[in-house]
């Protein structure tokens, strides 16, 4: 598949990662998603995509228009159609909050319709972006649409934790959240409450997922790996702990996984490859 994508100008760059077209066939259809840091949102223009929580009691979901996925605290599966036409955005953590107007804790670990969110808006972007042939255009259109629903003024507390949430993610989850709290000058229970209302989980658990965001990223298939080292350089330094959290995360052992990466490579051609993975 081909991916285009772009870092989005100010002041969408606050709150999104990239936009982008993905198209194409791809490499492997089935992929198995660990957490990530960042939110989501999908214009399908083609084939549905099919996803499945590693949560066995809620129903799998057929994607066919265009919805928004918030921070998963645990794997989920999804199919991609046999041709790829895709339209998409990586928020940063906090980065729905502001064009959302509802609590990031609705969207954990969910997928929603867009127009569950933004009434009737599904079909009318949808139709924007698919009247465009050139990807540069359709990320012109589809930034201009965030631009139009950015709020324009920050929601109580946003901007602390997008200056803690930034820490965390320069340290890859390795700071002490208490230390956040007391360096922003409010205590550890104010701070959790903000970033449950803008991201949807608490900074320790934002913490446990950079950390383990910044292991996966790390892995070179094509090199013997020294797992006990990129453990400890991720900030784990119980084995026992940091095993239980591989294998929650991902459904596979470190050694299994290491099979499944070099039996299926997947150079990365975006943003998108980074952590998915194929399931076997």
């Amino acid at each position: 598949m081909e991916y285009v994508g772009r870092v989005p100008a100010p002041p969408l760059d606050r709150f999104i990662d990239d936009i982008y077209c993905l198209t194409g066939v791809p490499r492997h259809r089935r992929m198995n998603v660990p957490p990530m840091p960042s939110g989501h949102l999908f214009l399908h223009l083609d084939g549905p995509v099919r996803l499945w929580d590693s949560d066995l009691s809620v129903p799998p979901a057929v994607l066919t228009e265009a919805w928004f996925m918030g921070v998963w605290t645990r794997r989920f599966l999804f199919e991609y159609p046999s041709y790829v036409r895709l339209v998409g955005v990586h928020f940063k953590p906090w980065g729905m909050s502001p064009f959302l107007g509802i609590p990031a804790a609705e969207l954990r670990n969910r997928w929603v319709p867009v127009d569950a969110v933004w009434q009737r808006s599904g079909d009318r972007m949808r139709n924007r972006v698919g009247d465009v042939t050139s990807a540069a255009e359709t990320l012109r259109v589809l930034e201009e649409e965030l631009r139009s629903r950015l709020a324009q003024a920050p929601a109580r507390g946003l901007d602390l934790v997008q200056h803690t949430g930034l820490r965390l993610e320069t340290a890859h989850g390795t700071v002490p959240v208490g230390s956040l709290a007391e360096a922003a000058g409010v205590s550890g229970n104010h701070l959790a409450d903000m970033f449950k209302q803008h991201v949807g989980v608490t900074p320790k658990r934002m913490a446990r997922i950079y950390r383990f965001a910044r292991l996966i990223v790390s892995v070179d298939a094509l090199r013997p790996v020294d797992w006990s080292r990129l453990a400890q350089a991720a900030g784990y330094f119980d084995h026992a702990h940091f095993s239980r959290e591989f294998k929650d995360f991902t459904g596979h052992t470190p050694t299994d996984y290491l099979d499944l990466r070099r039996r299926f490579p997947l150079p990365p051609a975006g943003p998108q490859d980074l952590g998915p993975m194929p399931s076997d």
